[in-house]
């Protein structure tokens, strides 16, 4: 049985997932709470295994809380956001702290809209009590300690490869990250899928451009060259895929219906990718839950492409990793700390350093 406490303002939004979550009979809400000066005093006397925490509330807000809890009594911790450009921000910021997930709720029509995403959020509280805490919190020290290395100078970048893909789902906003701040200039061009909804890859984008030593932009057009030195984050909104033609390629948006229940999907571009990059390609799978990205992994390695996945111990949730694993799709499997530099080495002949 997985015990959850709910803390959230709003007595609407607290009711409503007390509804939804009790659907399930292997969750029980054992407690829910208006503030975090409440919830404080709950977690110690109910010992949940997940919170729901709401980001704007009173007498304390959600990601000072949030702080808290990773500091003095790590646990899952799933966010309850809003889908506005302010709300993917803040989420963002909690999933940095240490939050596992989050679950978006709708600015209108609550009552009628909240309900209709009750699958999907009773999926994430469960994969939240799964969750690797001790290696989210390992990850974000690792982060900490990588912004202050030097960073890697390619020497004479070889033309093994010319594209680099990766997806990743849940905590894999922090695993992406952490992998971008190993990288340097002269890299080929980085292709990124990571299951959120859209704005939030936007700003998922927009902050990784302010972090990592590429350029980072979200794909939002119609048709787009690719260029080195620039990583392309999926819109949350469509699948992209990659195009070769006249010896370059090409970024396009797809509209079809979801892939393994995600738009954006892992696999749409992992199969885009190993159709015309073939052994001139390398794959990364990140943590997540789920079969996303395995199959089309299967078909990149297949086809002659360089494949990664990340090992148990490091990822937050060791889903899309272990099925990719499992099916033989996986060349390498590393922890994340070492992803990163394996990209660089892959990509260059020679390395330096520099500040």
């Amino acid at each position: 049985m997985i015990n959850v406490l709910i803390v959230d303002d709003s007595l609407l939004i607290r009711k409503l997932l007390v509804e939804i979550l009790s659907q399930d009979p292997h969750i029980e809400v054992v407690g829910t709470a208006s503030d975090p000066i409440e919830a404080r005093t709950k977690i110690k006397r109910l010992n949940p295994d997940v919170i729901t925490l709401d980001i704007e509330m009173p007498r304390m807000d959600g990601l000072t809380f949030l702080e808290n809890i990773i500091r003095l009594r790590p646990m899952p911790v799933v966010m309850i956001s809003t889908l506005t450009a302010k709300g993917a921000d803040i989420t963002l910021q909690a999933l940095q702290i240490g939050a596992v997930d989050f679950i978006t709720k709708p600015k209108l029509k609550v009552l009628t809209e909240l309900p209709a995403l009750a699958e999907d959020i009773i999926g994430k509280i469960k994969q939240a009590a799964n969750a690797n805490i001790s290696a989210l919190i390992r990850n974000r020290q690792n982060q900490q300690q990588l912004q202050d290395e030097l960073i890697p100078v390619l020497g004479y970048p070889n033309k093994k490869f010319e594209l680099i893909a990766i997806g990743a789902s849940t905590g894999g906003t922090e695993a992406i990250k952490q992998v971008l701040l190993t990288l340097p200039d002269k890299m080929p061009p980085i292709l990124v899928v990571q299951h959120m909804p859209p704005g939030f890859t936007h700003c998922f984008a927009k902050r990784l451009n302010q972090l990592v030593n590429l350029e980072v932009k979200e794909f939002n057009q119609s048709v787009e060259n690719l260029l080195v030195n620039h990583v392309y984050v999926a819109n949350g909104a469509d699948h992209m895929t990659v195009q070769k033609s006249a010896g370059k390629y090409h970024l396009l948006r797809d509209t079809s219906d979801p892939v393994n229940r995600h738009k954006p999907s892992v696999d749409v571009l992992f199969n885009s990718v190993a159709q015309c990059s073939k052994n001139k390609a390398i794959g990364v799978i990140l943590t997540g839950m789920g079969i996303d990205g395995a199959a089309g992994m299967k078909n990149m390695r297949n086809a002659g492409a360089m494949t990664i996945a990340q090992d148990q111990d490091s990822s937050v949730v060791w889903g899309m990793p272990r099925i990719a694993i499992e099916q033989d799709a996986a060349v390498q499997v590393l922890p994340l700390e070492e992803i990163g530099r394996q990209l660089v080495m892959q990509c260059s002949n020679k390395i330096n350093s520099k500040k």
